[in-house]
């Protein structure tokens, strides 16, 4: 049985590289410890270009950063464990329901229901989390939550080279050496 739903309908598998990864820019992502992670996300009320411009960005920083999904207030999850991109290089054992629904807007305006189960179904509630200003180490105990932290805080540089190296290639890859990329935010 499939296990992602768009407007109740199943989802084919998504592209290796979103082809809005190829028209955004990388923006630098918020980190655990910035107040803006603990704060619900603004509901989204203008639909055009700078909201456009603003899911490319975030599509872009998300292959870069290698993650599952991102919030608007970070702007990733591995199979075993949670793991964050404001959280570089730390998973941890997350309890999340094996089932979600998410309701929301798409980039236009229009309602839109994205359901999933398994592993989407963990990326939703954890982008939810995000949206709600909530982080996956609030999900843990204090012992849990300062092991992540001395893990993040062990691999963050070795994660964040990563990163540059992912942006790099996937310049490359859509062609826009020639182009500079303009900084944001």
């Amino acid at each position: 049985m499939p296990s992602v739903f768009v407007q109740g309908r199943p989802a084919a598998a998504c592209p290796p590289l979103a082809p809005e990864a190829l028209r955004g820019s990388v923006r630098r992502i918020t980190e655990f410890g910035e107040e803006v992670l603990h704060k619900p996300c603004r509901d989204v009320t203008e639909f055009g270009p700078d909201l456009a411009a603003l899911i490319d960005d975030m599509f872009r920083t998300m292959y870069v950063a290698e993650g599952a999904g991102l919030a608007a207030n970070q702007v990733g999850l591995l199979d075993e464990g949670e793991g964050c991109l404001s959280v570089p290089g730390a998973t941890m054992t997350v309890p999340r329901p094996d089932r979600a629904v998410v309701r929301g807007l798409d980039r236009h305006g229009a309602p839109l229901v994205v359901e999933g189960t398994g592993y989407f179904a963990r990326c939703l509630a954890h982008e939810t989390d995000h949206v709600n200003g909530h982080v996956y180490l609030d999900r843990l105990s204090a012992r849990d939550r300062k092991t992540a932290l001395r893990r993040s805080a062990d691999r963050r540089e070795e994660v964040l080279a990563r990163r540059a190296a992912n942006a790099r290639a996937l310049d490359e890859a859509s062609g826009d050496l020639t182009r500079p990329r303009p900084s944001r935010g």
